[in-house]
């Protein structure tokens, strides 16, 4: 994700200010917007449909990281194995 140094941070101020400018510009670009109190960075606005992508993409990436874990641990079985132990808990007929 990339992200504008001179157009996406905005501080608390100019978010009470043109709140709707600055959400507009989150919906057009599809960039975060890094809202700063005090000159530090305090909240990240994100449009809703990136938002959910990207938490699609992070819940996917935690199962792959369990995936690894098991592999590394060996937790694993034949595919033979399971797909047998599928069919059979499915009633699933040839």
């Amino acid at each position: 994700m990339s992200l504008s140094i001179t157009e996406d941070i905005k501080s608390v101020s100019e978010l009470k200010k043109r709140t709707r400018e600055v959400f507009e510009q989150v919906h057009h670009t599809g960039r975060p917007v890094i809202v700063t109190v005090n000159g530090k960075p305090d909240v990240v606005l994100l449009d809703a449909a990136v938002f959910e992508k990207k938490l699609k993409i992070l819940n996917l990436g935690v199962l792959l990281a369990e995936a690894e874990t098991d592999i590394k641990k060996k937790h694993t079985r034949s595919a033979r194995d399971f797909l047998k132990e599928l069919k059979r808990n499915a009633k699933i007929s040839r």
